[in-house]
């Protein structure tokens, strides 16, 4: 009898304690691969968002790299102004006989501003956008692929089908495009 109830013992082991377990351990292991799909879709989502922000960051630095510039580009344009008019004014003093008001206004002028900067201006702010459009170029693609690795993850099995059983609702992003109009830049030639 004893040997008869240590072949039961063994037979429910065999028969339904291991396949139990094992059970067990395929639920368990879809559960966690489940949960793992859906925080690996959440974090493809916030590289969107960051890739999203960092584009909006660089617009709004365009922005006001814009009015910083026309800003300068004024006031200096204003102080090159005001110094032309003095040395014309010197240049009149000195036509009209009153040499040394002439050399003395210009003396003034030259003294005062040594170097118009306009020009110098103009090139750093061409240089600022140049650098502002080529770091915006990369934000775009940078969003551009993470909107790519995302919709490709959610595509594939079996993160779909897991998806799907944890109710994760899949978000539609679009690509940004951008086509430039080289149609004025030809006619130019032509």
């Amino acid at each position: 009898m004893e040997k008869e109830e240590i072949n039961m013992k063994e037979k429910i082991f065999y028969y339904v304690v291991i396949p139990v377990i094992a059970l067990a351990a395929v639920i368990g292991f879809v559960v966690l691969a489940s949960f793992s799909a859906e925080n690996s879709a959440i974090g493809k989502e916030e590289s969107i968002a960051s890739a999203k922000s960092g584009i909006s960051k660089e617009e709004q630095r365009r922005v006001d790299l814009f009015s910083n510039m026309v800003d300068a580009v004024q006031s200096y344009n204003k102080h090159e102004s005001d110094t032309l008019k003095n040395v014309t004014d010197a240049r009149v003093k000195a036509k009209s006989g009153d040499v040394e008001g002439a050399t003395t206004a210009l003396n003034v002028v030259v003294e005062a501003y040594p170097e118009i900067k306009a020009q110098a201006n103009y090139s750093q702010a061409m240089k600022e956008f140049s650098i502002t459009e080529n770091r915006l170029a990369e934000y775009r693609d940078n969003y551009n692929q993470s909107v790519r690795k995302y919709k490709r993850y959610v595509r594939k099995f079996p993160t779909r089908l897991f998806l799907s059983w944890r109710g994760y609702e899949v978000s539609e992003y679009e690509y940004l495009e951008f086509k430039v109009d080289n149609s004025k830049a030809t006619n130019l030639f032509k």
